[in-house]
């Protein structure tokens, strides 16, 4: 059997065990949903209705006024803002999964060559990351949009540089659940997978981005996080647009990274801790 056959094969076995599980879709509901309402939420405070009633609830002025374009890539990127853990959870539960269960045994008498079934989990994880990308624009979109146009802002659907961020938004998710995928073949434990993912994405990151933008020196390391890689793959991003939203807080000026430097600096990581995965963890006995 040739190299592609068996790769096609054990890609199409991948496939049917992603879809015969309810964990794929209640992640994408889920993913639908908390992006949804937090693109809703985004589009009501950036709009001029939404900065009048903080100005006023404040006791200040009201928060400078934004391009329509730079609101609307905000509002649509919070896939990449919220989301992510999302993708990342996937990659990290389809190999930690087969741990738990014991399932990898029968995966491994199927095809005994590891390589190719760390590759076949890797073509389904960027696809399913690509896929929940899809669903978390469904969301930003979905609700994020009318609410701008409600609100009488522009929805910006048809400008050049919004269309490129939604479509750099699936590259990034597809992105993030290689890096689960990498994370959990390297740990093989769900429940260690599952406290880093959670805790990383939703509390390290965020705060060292914070830590990191007050200095210069640490500023020109925090471009390098992946949540900062994120917002220059996909050319827009919350805590990357603290400033501008909030002239305020305090942000070390340094130049971000362009789209593919972002998107090299996630590829990279990717690669890394599949890599190791496959030097170590995949080299073990299967029990």
């Amino acid at each position: 059997m040739s190299t592609l056959t068996a790769l096609g094969r054990a890609t199409a076995a991948e496939l049917a065990k992603v879809f015969s599980l309810k964990s794929w879709w209640l992640l994408g509901l889920i993913m639908v949903a908390y992006v949804g309402v937090t693109a809703a939420g985004l589009a009501f405070f950036l709009s001029d209705a939404g900065a009048l009633l903080a100005g006023a609830a404040g006791g200040g002025a009201p928060a400078p006024e934004l391009d329509p374009v730079v609101i609307a890539n905000l509002v649509y990127s919070s896939v990449t803002a919220v989301g992510l853990v999302i993708p990342l959870l996937f990659g990290a539960l389809i190999v930690t999964t087969e741990y738990r269960h014991g399932t990898l045994t029968p995966t491994t008498l199927a095809q005994p060559r590891r390589g190719i079934v760390l590759t076949a989990k890797a073509i389904v994880a960027a696809l399913m990351g690509a896929l929940y990308g899809v669903l978390g624009l469904i969301g930003s979109v979905g609700l994020g949009a009318p609410v701008l146009a409600a609100l009488g802002e522009d929805t910006a659907l048809g400008e050049p540089e919004v269309i490129g961020v939604l479509l750099r938004t699936l590259v990034a998710t597809a992105l993030w659940s290689l890096l689960g995928l990498g994370l959990g073949a390297l740990l093989t434990s769900q429940i260690a997978a599952i406290v880093i993912v959670l805790a990383f994405t939703q509390f390290v990151e965020p705060i060292l981005r914070l830590v990191a933008g007050v200095w210069e020196w640490s500023a020109q390391l925090g471009r390098f996080l992946p949540g900062s890689a994120t917002d220059a793959l996909v050319g827009a991003g919350i805590l990357s647009s603290l400033n501008a939203l909030d002239p305020t807080v305090p942000v070390a000026a340094v130049d971000a990274l362009t789209w593919w430097q972002g998107g090299l600096v996630l590829g990279g990581l990717a690669a890394v801790l599949l890599v190791a995965a496959a030097l170590t963890t995949g080299r073990r006995d299967v029990e």
